[in-house]
This record gives C-alpha cells, structure tokens and sequence, in this order.
C-alpha cells in the first residue's frame, strides 16, 4: 500500500498522469471513495497522459466510454449497475482481454466480478484537522502479481506526493 496526498484537482491529475506513464497493455485500475472525492478528476490527468485530447467526463450514465491514445481507454462508471451480472452486459471480460487499459469508477462495488489483477486507486477526502476543501489522500494497492511487481515503479511515479513511507 502506498499513501500519498494531493492538495488540489490539478495535483490529483499530475498523480494520475505519473501514473499512467507506466500503464501497459491490459491494466485495471478500480478507482474507489465517496461521490466528489476526485475519482473522474484522477480519470482525467490519466487520458491526458495517454495523450487522449477529448474532455473526459464521468460515464455515470452511459456506463462506458471509450478514448485513444497511446493506449486505448476503457472507462467504466458502475455507480448506477443494480446487479453484478450487469457486468457482464458491459461486455467487460472483452475489455480486459483488449490491448487497453481499463478504468473503473466505483470499482469496489464489482470486486467480486473482477480478475484479482488490479491496481486500487482509493480517494478519500482528508478528515481529522483542517484542511484545505481539495486535498486529498490516494492510497494505492496494487493487487496480484502483474501490480505488485511494479511497486517500486509506483512508489517512485508518485514519491513527490507521498504522505508516508509505503508498507
């Protein structure tokens, strides 16, 4: 598990985009926390850094959309999905086995339909003394042999906002 914190929207996708220098060809990444926490925020410095152009915005109601770049982009919203084999209609096993990478908001809602091969991007709003309205934690867990093996990659990608040593 690493920690880090950004300190404003901008931060959050300069994080995000470190990130997505290291994604490769059939990456998950489940992006978790409360409504606002910056989920769709860390979706955008993301694409940018795949060099994907178009505005991305939240597919809550589309469910689905997708963006090329570097790497095509498959991100998800699974906010509305009342039922897990609703996953399935998404066609997401094809995604996973495409030459993408997959982004999914709300992603610990499916965990369970979901290959144990992941990274978690967790946002959570700071609490516990003042703080400025836009900082935030990431923690970030990589899941499985094919994350866990860029750990160090992950912890170096975002050493400039790392709150703690990583466990």
């Amino acid at each position: 598990m690493i920690q880090a914190r950004t300190r404003s929207p901008e931060d959050t996708k300069n994080l995000a985009a470190n990130l997505a220098e290291l994604a490769q060809p059939g990456d998950l990444l489940l992006l978790v926390g409360d409504l606002g926490a910056g989920k769709t925020t860390f979706a955008q410095g993301f694409a940018s850094a795949l060099g994907i152009s178009e505005q991305v915005t939240s597919p809550t109601f589309t469910l689905a959309r997708e963006y090329h770049g570097r790497l095509l982009l498959h991100h998800l919203d699974v906010f509305r999905l009342d039922q897990i084999s609703e996953v399935l209609d998404l066609g997401l096993p094809e995604l996973l086995d495409s030459e993408g990478v997959v982004l999914i908001e709300w992603g610990d809602a499916i965990r369970q339909a979901l290959p144990n091969d992941c990274l978690e991007v967790a946002l959570t709003f700071m609490e516990g003394q003042p703080s400025p309205p836009d900082e935030r934690v990431v923690v970030l867990t990589p899941v499985g042999p094919r994350w866990q093996a860029r750990s160090h990659e992950l912890t170096t990608a975002v050493e400039k906002w790392l709150e703690s040593p990583p466990c």
